[in-house]
C-alpha cells in the first residue's frame, strides 16, 4: 500500500492509532477524531518525522465535517475504525451506539460513493457482532451487513479481543496492580480471543490488500484464553500475590465469544491467518 490517499476514522484510538503507525510513511494520510489531543499529538509526531499527516477534530454523525474532508481529501483507501465501543455503556444508552456505530457508518458510505472513494473501504468490527447478546453487537453486525452490500471495494474485518487496547481487560488490570487492587474477573469460566494491536492491524492491511468486496475476513485468533488464567498469569508476571475478585457479568456479556455464525463456518474459505466469508 504506497502513495495512496488514506482516510483514517478513530485515529486516535488503539486500532486506528496502530493502522497510522503502519501506513503513514508510505501514504498520505488524512485522520479524523473526537479526541482533539489525541489526533494533534499523531499529527504532530509524524509531521516532525517528515510525513504526509494532517486531520481534523470531528464526528462521523456530522454530515458537513465529512462532506468538507472527502470534498478536499478524496480519499483512495479508507479504514473505519470509529466507534462506541463499550459494551455496558450501550446497555444504558443505546440510542448513541445506534447513531455512531450504524448511522455513521452510513454516512461514511455515502459520501464515499458521492465522490467517488471507493477504492477500498474497511470496516473494523468485533466476534461481539456473532450472535450479539448486547447493543453494541447488534450496532455491528448491523454495520457488517450494510457494508458488505455495497459491493466492490467495501470489505469487513472482524476479530476478538485486542491486549492493550481501550476497552480491554489488561489497562484495568494495569491499574488495579499498580494501585494494590485485587484483579477483577467477571466470570470464572469466561474465555476470550486475545491477539496484541500489531498483529490485528498488520492482519486488517493484508485484508485491505486481498479483500475485493463483499467479504467479511475473520482473523484466525488461536485459542481462546481463559480469563481468570491470564490474570493469574498477568499477577506471578508482575511478582504479585495471585488474589483475584470474581464480580458477575454485566450487562450484554457472554461467557464465550465466536468469531462466525454456524452459517458462515459452513461456507467461510481458510486463507493464510483468515476465515474468508
Amino acid at each position: 500500500m504506497k502513495n495512496k490517499r488514506i482516510l483514517i476514522t478513530g485515529a486516535a484510538g488503539s486500532i486506528g492509532s496502530e493502522i497510522v503507525r503502519q501506513v503513514v510513511k508510505n501514504n498520505k494520510v488524512f485522520i479524523l477524531d473526537q479526541n482533539e489531543t489525541g489526533m494533534f499529538d499523531i499529527i504532530e509526531k509524524y509531521k516532525k518525522e517528515g510525513c504526509w499527516c494532517y486531520g481534523r477534530v470531528g464526528d462521523i454523525r456530522d454530515e458537513k465535517t465529512l462532506t468538507d474532508i472527502f470534498s478536499d481529501f478524496k480519499p483512495q483507501i479508507i479504514f473505519h475504525a470509529a466507534a462506541l465501543k463499550h459494551v455496558t455503556p450501550g446497555e444504558w444508552y443505546p440510542r448513541e451506539y445506534v447513531h455512531t456505530n450504524i448511522l455513521g457508518t452510513l454516512n461514511l458510505i455515502e459520501q464515499a460513493k458521492k465522490w467517488e472513494c471507493t477504492e477500498k473501504f474497511i470496516f473494523i468490527s468485533t466476534d461481539k457482532a456473532v450472535q450479539s447478546s448486547s447493543i453494541m453487537g447488534a450496532t455491528k453486525r448491523v454495520s457488517e451487513i450494510i457494508v458488505r452490500n455495497q459491493g466492490k471495494g467495501f470489505i469487513v474485518v472482524r476479530f476478538g479481543n485486542v491486549l492493550g487496547s481501550r476497552g480491554s481487560v489488561i489497562p484495568i488490570w494495569q491499574e488495579q496492580i499498580d494501585t494494590g487492587k485485587k484483579l477483577t474477573v467477571t466470570d470464572k469460566r469466561m474465555t476470550r480471543y486475545m491477539m496484541t494491536i500489531e498483529e490485528a492491524v498488520e492482519l486488517v492491511l493484508k485484508a485491505a490488500e486481498e479483500g475485493k468486496g463483499g467479504e467479511i475476513f475473520c482473523l484466525d485468533m488461536g485459542e481462546k484464553v481463559n480469563i481468570l488464567d491470564l490474570a493469574y498469569d498477568i499477577l506471578n508476571k508482575a511478582g504479585k500475590t495471585p488474589v483475584v475478585e470474581v464480580i458477575g457479568m454485566r450487562p450484554g456479556e457472554q461467557l464465550t465469544e465466536k468469531l462466525m455464525t454456524e452459517e458462515e463456518e459452513k461456507v467461510a474459505i481458510k486463507k493464510d491467518k483468515f476465515f474468508i466469508i
